[in-house]
């Protein structure tokens, strides 16, 4: 049974794989590249030697993806390599396909509208593979190298990598499609960061009352979900109370609300978005097997 579980597991994240893959290559090819707007990582360097010697930008791809992989198998191990694999051939390979089926179609010739488009595009399509465990490789590699020698966070260096790509291509470029391609990488930013908490999200609810006992029958048999009680004391009256604490559903909140102010009118309830919630009911089985 593990193994059958594994192996859907595995052919769910394939299948995600190539999907996020295949996304990006269909958003590079009808709106990032028609508008001729700059990016960083990888991607960047492709388009930036394009613009300088008439290569295609999935043949320079690939070689910066293959450059990568390689450095990241002598520096990070196996297992690394392992994660990156598929994307670091995939994404050039359905850009190429891409370009055959496509053309010369231009889908819009709006600059805005492929700024936007290119921007949701990629960050959906980076969430899609980033969610499922895997890399998409590429300029991903070098701030792991330097912060494995320099410790020297991840983030700062790629930043840093991604800032250094987007001048180079400046001189290539009108001024008003960098200030589009600053815009697409701050939407791709916001898409990837909300692709990446789809389904996380929870809502954390704390609940001073008198009549907690019924609150939390209530939540306990109308809601089912589980509820823990804080011992608390007034801070003015310093009287004794109990806070009820509970994780449920985005949903669910509205149902509680309606449960609450039907017991104690007078209750005071503070709500809480939580980015993610480990755990039975939520990242495991309600009930233990």
């Amino acid at each position: 049974m593990d193994d059958k579980l594994h192996m859907n597991w595995s052919a769910r994240s394939i299948g995600a794989i190539f999907l996020g893959n295949i996304l990006y290559a269909l958003t590079l090819k009808l709106f990032l590249l028609p508008a001729n707007l700059a990016s960083g990582g990888a991607t960047g360097i492709a388009l930036a030697t394009h613009h300088m010697t008439g290569l295609s930008v999935s043949g320079v791809l690939l070689a910066v993806n293959v450059g990568m992989l390689i450095l990241g198998f002598f520096v990070l191990g196996k297992a690394f390599v392992v994660n990156t694999l598929l994307s670091t051939f995939l994404m050039p390979a359905a850009l190429e396909v891409m370009d055959r089926v496509f053309g010369d179609f231009v889908l819009t010739q709006d600059l805005l509208l492929c700024t936007i488009f290119s921007g949701l595009g990629v960050g959906i399509a980076l969430g899609i593979v980033i969610r499922t465990g895997a890399s998409t490789g590429g300029m991903d590699i070098p701030p792991l190298v330097l912060f494995k020698y320099f410790r020297i966070p991840v983030s700062v260096s790629l930043y840093a990598f991604d800032v250094t790509i987007l001048l180079v291509q400046a001189p290539l470029h009108e001024a008003e499609n960098i200030l589009y391609s600053i815009l697409f990488v701050m939407v791709s930013s916001i898409a990837l960061d909300k692709m990446l908490m789809i389904g996380t999200t929870q809502t954390e609810v704390k609940i001073i009352s008198n009549q907690s006992g019924a609150i939390q029958q209530a939540i306990l048999k109308q809601l089912d979900r589980g509820v823990t009680l804080l011992e608390a004391e007034g801070g003015y009256l310093h009287d004794k109370t109990q806070v009820i604490f509970s994780v449920i559903s985005n949903r669910e909140l509205f149902k509680l609300q309606k449960i609450v102010q039907g017991i104690d009118p007078n209750s005071f309830m503070v709500i809480t978005r939580v980015s993610e919630v480990k755990g039975r009911g939520f990242s495991m089985d309600k009930h233990a097997l």
